[in-house]
This record gives C-alpha cells, structure tokens and sequence, in this order.
C-alpha cells in the first residue's frame, strides 16, 4: 500500500510535463512556419543577436559640427539693398555685429578606412550651413521688402569625429543638399586610440519594405549611443523609396542607420539612413545672443535688444528615413572621384539585393 501512494503521485505530475514541453514545441513551430520565405521579418527576432548588433555599433560615430557667424544689424531707415552690401559697408556696421556659435550634433558611419583615410556616410544637413544667412524687413503688405535688416556672415566652421577629436576637422568628400546625403572624410595624421571599424553587412532594398517590417536603429540621439528597434511605416512612400520608423529618437539621431533582417538573424541588411524626426516650427522673442548670460538674472527686467529665435518642438515616435537605393545611387555617382582623392569605397553599396 506504501508503495501504490508513493508511485501514482508520480505519475500524475509526469504526464503533465510531458504535455507542456510538447505543447512548447509545437507552438515554436507554429509561431515561425514562414520565416524562410526571402522577405524581411516582421516579428521580433527569436534568438539572441547581441554579438552581432555589438559590431555594428562599432561602425557608427558620432560627429559634431561648429559654425561661428557675424552678424551685422541694420536699422530699417537704411534702405540698404543686397547690392549695396560691401566689405567697407560692413566694415561700417561693425558696431552693430555680434558674433555668435552653434553647434549640432548627429550620427555617422564608417564605411572606409584604408591608409588612414576614413570616410563616413551622414546626412547633409548635419554637415551643411550656409555661408550667407540675410533677412529683410517687410513691407506694406507684409511680404519681405528689398531693404535688409541683418546678414550673418560664416566666419568658421568645423566637423569633428567625437571620439578622435586629434584628427582635426573632417572635410566634406561629397553632398547632396536634395537628398540630405554626405560623405566626409580625413586623412588621419595618427592611428586612432579607438579601434575604427568598417559597416561591412550587405546593403537591402527598401522597396521590399512592408508595413510592419522589424528593423534596428543606431545613433546618438542627445549625444548618447543607442541601439533601438522599431517598425516600417509608410513604405515606398515617395519615388526615392523612403519611409517612416516609430522609433523614439532624439536630436542627434541625424544620420544613424537602419537595418531590417531577412530571414532571421544574423542576416542583417541595411535599408535606410535617418534622416529627420518629425516637428513643428514656431518663433520666440529671445534676448541679444550677445548678452552676457553669467551676470544676467532672467528674474531680472530685461531692457536691452529683442531678437526672434526659431524653436523646433519634435513629435517623438516619428523618423523619417532615406531609402538605401537612393544612399547607394549617391556613392556610385562619386565614387569614381572619391576614388582620386584616395577614399576607397568599393566593398560599400557595390551590389544592390535582387528584387525578392
């Protein structure tokens, strides 16, 4: 009698063990029937992927870009025109000049390093400023008059490699202002201290893209390095193939990468590049940049000269991306001359994915 109490207990809990493991089994193999079917995944992956989104991190940087202008301020009974604008003019308004600094941060990746020459794809408008800013007065009819009211002249500007700042300023190799695609570059009078590693994963096809397609993102938004994931909207949106992420990025996201996977992990393909997080614009009465704000208390009246200031309120949860075709067509129409100032591209974007 002893021993029946003792065995069939054990075969009750037996029997349902077995069960749940074979139940796990089978839903496993329900939940991933198709995942070899040549399209990007739309489910989160089902194995560990650390190693491999480790060394993609490694290809991606973080770049930062300093302007300097002056600007010169003129009174709105002037009447001067644009074509009156000289350097003894200017020279004239000195008085009447502040210089101001901006600085903006975003994301780029490496995709050559050969003989110390490195280059890294980003977008434009990270890299970008213009060397002439002028803004007018308006009219009666409150459209902008021919009388200008301030021109803000480029005085410097400087792009550097965060992590690597001993190798000075990266130069502009190649940029499309349209597309917002750049490519800077140095020549690197030392070795690096960091190890600089090369994005070598294949390039996708963002027209395969569907609606819900996982994909991960890299870049430093609000100058931290992140690794995000996120999922397609809005595919083949425009003629170029760009789309929307979901991802919750920041500013400094500018020029990070997207890569979707086909057929599981670790097949990773880039798609796109971040290009822009979604805002609205607005304007705000601001003090004179020239203020010196250390002995300024803002619960102070404040009595000295009022500017505009544009301010961006972002709509997180909304990235815009480029589509790979259009970062790879921007490569191959430069690499020929890229090529003559010894940047060597030829393992990036060579071959395109086949349509699926």
């Amino acid at each position: 009698m002893n021993h029946q109490h003792t065995f069939f207990p054990r075969i009750v809990i037996l029997v349902p063990l077995l069960l749940f493991v074979s139940c796990t089994s089978a839903i496993y193999k329900e939940m991933y029937p198709t995942l070899m079917d040549g399209r990007y995944d739309s489910e989160f992956p089902y194995q560990a992927c650390s190693e491999q989104l480790e060394k993609i991190g490694q290809t991606v940087q973080r770049i930062n870009t300093m302007t300097s202008y002056r600007t010169y301020v003129f009174p709105s009974d002037g009447g001067v025109t644009r074509e009156q604008i000289t350097p003894a003019l200017l020279r004239a308004h000195e008085k009447n000049s502040f210089l101001t600094n901006g600085e903006i941060g975003g994301t780029a990746t490496v995709v050559a390093y050969e003989e110390r020459r490195i280059a890294l794809l980003t977008c434009a408008h990270v890299v970008d400023f213009p060397d002439t800013v002028i803004t007018y007065y308006a009219g009666e009819d409150r459209k902008p008059s021919p009388y200008i009211k301030s021109i803000a002249l480029k005085t410097n500007q400087a792009i550097f490699l965060t992590a690597f700042l001993q190798a000075g300023t990266m130069d502009i190799l190649a940029m499309d202002r349209q597309q917002d695609i750049a490519l800077i570059g140095a020549h690197l009078g030392e070795e690096p201290p960091i190890a600089l590693s090369v994005f070598n994963y294949p390039v996708g096809r963002s027209r395969d893209l569907e609606w819900g397609t996982f994909v991960y993102l890299f870049g430093y938004p609000a100058g931290y390095k992140i690794v995000t994931k996120g999922i397609v909207s809005d595919p083949n949106r425009d003629r170029h193939g760009s789309f929307l992420v979901d991802a919750v990025l920041a500013g400094g996201a500018s020029g990070g990468i997207v890569l979707a996977i086909r057929d599981g992990v670790p097949n990773f393909e880039l798609v796109g590049m971040i290009s822009a997080l979604s805002g609205h614009m607005w304007h705000a009465l601001v003090p004179s940049p020239s203020i010196d704000h250390l002995n300024y208390s803002p619960n102070d009246p404040y009595e000295g000269p009022i500017f505009v200031d544009r301010k961006r309120d972002v709509q997180y949860g909304i990235a815009q991306a480029i589509s790979i075709e259009s970062v790879v067509s921007f490569v191959d129409r430069h690499r020929t001359a890229l090529r003559q100032r010894g940047y060597s591209l030829t393992s990036f974007g060579r071959v395109l994915k086949e349509p699926s």
